[in-house]
């Protein structure tokens, strides 16, 4: 006997029991799934489109009439007979297709650039002047240069003056620092022909300042007024905060500390303070709320979201990577946006094929190729992780749940390139975003009313303080992060590093169900494995630094010389700065060094005294002491500047001059003699022995090898001055220009050399690293080793390194 209900099925025996069954499951509708199928078209293009950037236009062209000849005879052949085509076919034809396309649209675009005579002009190495729009602002490199792109609109040389379409380098000098976006100039200058893979024709050196020839367009003129406004706004805010609004809001960086943009770059955050896709698609995600909030139905979203990334793009000025950033970000929210998902893969191979035909350049851009890959991150998995986090979250915030997701995807999906870029990976990366991007909205959203409300002539007051807040927290997390010793991993350089990475991570992707099973079923195993895998691959030198008993330090700063030797816990002496504030505040967070002694600064050249304010930063210095020899003038007032504004004396080395702090004592050794002869800052540089403990150490600077003879022949006239050595700091790092006499008398059992890696200047040489083997000295460099610590124990000299 069967009788039903309205919600159930009742089944009734032959006994009179009673069995009630489940009623049938809904039917509900399939998950829409994501169609990765047509990027197969647009990463074929890509690839090709980034193999032949270095070949000529013609030959580009007969190869993409080649390809879309082929393409065409196969969606021929594979053409829909009765109700089906051949759809492999199909496929192949569409990727052929769309290979063609871009290769003839780089072909075309090359042919264009190079059809005036800028390109025959650079070959010879010619002198013309140029006429031309700025199309991106300056960039201080240092040394007094700045580099920036001209968009060339005519050329005048040898009499001739013809149409150009091209864009070039210009390195100028300090009067082109004042020039602003979207400016005609015209400027007379010398060409020199660029790498032919370049989106730049030719890079010039300018022989005059530049003539303006007008004003920008007005629309510049209003973006940088507002600009202007919102930092005006937050100026009295403090200086990270004041730095990081305009950062965060406009992609302005011109007002961070220089402190706070390398911690940002080092904890990997400083995507948000550029203009990058993953920023957008936060900016997006931080509106949707809003959107709910004001009764917007989802079908209209997607328009006001375009809406939004328009004003964006005015107002950050729309350069290329401006618009890129845009567009990838724009795809990235279709990720978010769970009913257009499906979409996503599509719009995004669109957009790829798009991009490429409009500017090829981008095939080998590094900047183009994160933000496709975070794009695609967001794309796979920004929805399924949001939906899945949400369930876990109080209250069920989808909202929360995608602004934590976004950052963790887009840091997982990018790692590959980054590796490349930097050669390590960020251990601090994923957690650092996901603390600061619930600040990035209210910093975002407020800046951007803080902006309009200024730029009307609004009393803003108290309301900076509305994006200064988290602007503060997240300036506060960057810092810490990067301060974190292991904050990254080395990682294998080059292609095999970041193909080694992808495939770990997907593997992590594609297994993480099983390997939490797993290890919940089976927990002392899993331990087991996961310290061995931690023992693998953290860098165990970083984790165990510094070590206990250390007593001289060499820093790894690149190209450049920073030596630290310790006085008393916390305190320390600093020999030179290294070449940038970063690697050397680094290097002295990581020893705990909080206050400095003493700073001597051998001699004033960049890689010696450039690091100067990060060896400052948040530390209290009681002197430096500084080479009699006051060349180059710019970095000797760069110096003086730093030095004044933090009321830290300043006095010259004297021969024989002595300083004791704790068990340390310097004796200032040389220079002994001005020398006329080879580099004179160079061979005035102050030599000093270093005495802590059981440890003798001899710190050379950037002596040359008349400064080496003289120096030999005044420590032979006094025995007492120049004790048995445990360690010498090569001279210049590792330079061939030394006193082999000088090297013998000092012999040390350990030598370091600090240099950089893949230097321009062939150092260390081979000559000294010869001399020293037949010696029997032990040589370590900081571009193999990381920093290097130094100690004695009994009659052994020990180190320690960070690099394995």
């Amino acid at each position: 006997m069967l009788s039903r209900t309205r919600d159930r099925r009742v089944v009734v025996d032959d006994n009179g029991h009673v069995w009630r069954v489940r009623p049938a499951p809904k039917r509900t509708s399939p998950k829409r799934r994501v169609d990765l199928r047509l990027l197969a078209p647009a990463l074929s293009a890509w690839a090709l489109a980034a193999a032949t950037l270095g070949t000529g236009a013609r030959e580009r062209c007969v190869a993409a009439l080649g390809l879309l000849a082929l393409g065409s005879a196969l969606a021929w052949w594979g053409r829909p007979r009765h109700r089906r085509g051949h759809r492999p076919a199909l496929w192949a034809a569409l990727c052929l297709c769309v290979m063609g396309m871009t290769l003839l649209a780089a072909g075309a675009a090359d042919a264009q650039r190079r059809a005036g005579q800028v390109d025959d002009l650079a070959r010879v190495q010619a002198v013309g002047r140029i006429e031309g729009r700025v199309v991106g602002e300056p960039i201080d490199i240092g040394n007094g240069r700045n580099v920036l792109r001209l968009k060339v609109e005519s050329m005048t040389a040898r009499g001739v003056t013809t149409r150009e379409a091209a864009q070039i380098l210009v390195v100028g000098d300090q009067r082109f620092a004042g020039l602003t976006w979207q400016q005609p100039i015209s400027v007379l200058m010398r060409l020199r022909p660029a790498d032919r893979a370049e989106p730049i024709l030719a890079v010039g050196k300018p022989l005059a300042a530049p003539s303006l020839r007008g004003g920008p367009p007005r629309v510049v003129g209003w973006s940088a007024y507002v600009r202007e406004r919102l930092g005006h706004a937050v100026a009295d805010l403090p200086a990270d905060a004041a730095g990081l609004v305009p950062a965060m809001v406009f992609g302005d960086t011109s007002r961070s500390p220089p402190e706070l943009t390398d911690d940002m770059r080092d904890a990997g955050l400083a995507h948000l303070s550029a203009v990058s896709g993953a920023n957008v698609s936060l900016l997006l995600v931080a509106v949707l709320p809003m959107l709910a909030l004001v009764g917007v139905p989802r079908r209209g979203r997607p328009a006001c979201l375009l809406a939004v990334v328009i004003a964006f793009v005015i107002v950050t000025r729309p350069e290329p990577s401006v618009i890129r950033a845009a567009v990838m970000g724009s795809i990235g929210v279709l990720a978010v946006l769970r009913s257009t998902r499906a979409a996503g893969a599509p719009a995004l191979a669109a957009a790829i094929a798009l991009l490429l035909m409009v500017d090829p350049w981008l095939a080998r851009n590094a900047g183009f190729a994160l933000s496709v890959l975070a794009t695609l991150g967001l794309v796979l998995f920004a929805a399924p992780w949001a939906a899945a986090l949400a369930k876990r979250l109080p209250g069920r915030s989808p909202v929360v749940a995608a602004a934590l997701v976004v950052p963790m995807v887009a840091q997982l999906a990018t790692a590959p390139i980054v590796v490349i870029l930097q050669g390590k990976v960020s251990v601090v990366g994923v957690p650092a975003n996901i603390l600061a991007a619930p600040l990035v909205a209210p910093v975002t959203i407020a800046g951007l009313v803080l902006a309009v409300l200024s730029s009307v002539g609004l009393p803003t007051g108290p309301l900076a303080w509305l994006p200064g807040a988290p602007a503060l927290a997240i300036a506060e997390v960057a810092h810490r992060a990067a301060a974190v010793p292991w904050a990254s991993v080395g990682w294998p350089e080059g292609a095999w590093g970041a193909a080694l990475l992808a495939a770990l991570t997907i593997a992590g992707l594609l297994g993480s169900r099983r390997i939490a099973y797993e290890a919940h079923a089976h927990p002392g195993p899993a331990v087991v494995a996961l310290t061995l895998v931690l023992g693998v691959t953290l860098p165990v030198g970083s984790m165990a630094w510094p070590p206990g008993p250390w007593q001289l330090v060499a820093c790894d700063v690149g190209q450049g010389d920073a030596l630290v030797l310790a006085t008393t816990p916390g305190h320390a002496v600093l020999v030179d700065a290294g070449p940038e504030p970063r690697a050397v505040d680094r290097c002295l967070r990581r020893l705990g060094v909080r206050v400095l002694d003493l700073v001597v600064l051998t001699h004033f050249h960049a890689d010696h005294v450039d690091g100067l304010a990060g060896a400052l930063r948040g530390r209290s210095t009681a002197a430096i002491v500084v080479s009699p020899v006051a060349e180059p003038a710019d970095r000797v007032a760069a110096v003086h500047r730093l030095a004044g504004a933090r009321g830290i004396p300043i006095r010259e080395a004297v021969l024989g001059q002595e300083f004791a702090m704790g068990p340390l004592r310097l004796r200032v050794l040389a220079p002994v003699r001005r020398i006329i002869a080879g580099s004179i800052p160079n061979n005035a540089s102050i030599v000093v022995s270093a005495h802590s403990g059981d440890l003798d150490a001899l710190l050379t600077g950037d002596i040359e090898k008349e400064a080496g003879a003289a120096l030999r022949a005044s420590l032979a006239k006094s025995p007492a001055a120049h004790p048995h050595f445990d360690v010498v700091k090569a001279a210049h790092h590792g330079s061939a220009n030394i006193d082999p006499a000088l090297i013998a008398m000092a012999a040390a059992p350990l030598t370091l050399i600090s240099v950089g890696a893949d230097n321009d200047y062939g150092h260390p040489s081979p000559r000294l690293l010869e001399l020293e083997a037949n010696l029997g000295s032990t040589v370590l460099r900081t571009d193999l080793s990381g920093d290097i610590a130094v100690w004695v124990e009994g009659e052994h000299v020990l180190t320690r390194t960070t690099h394995r």
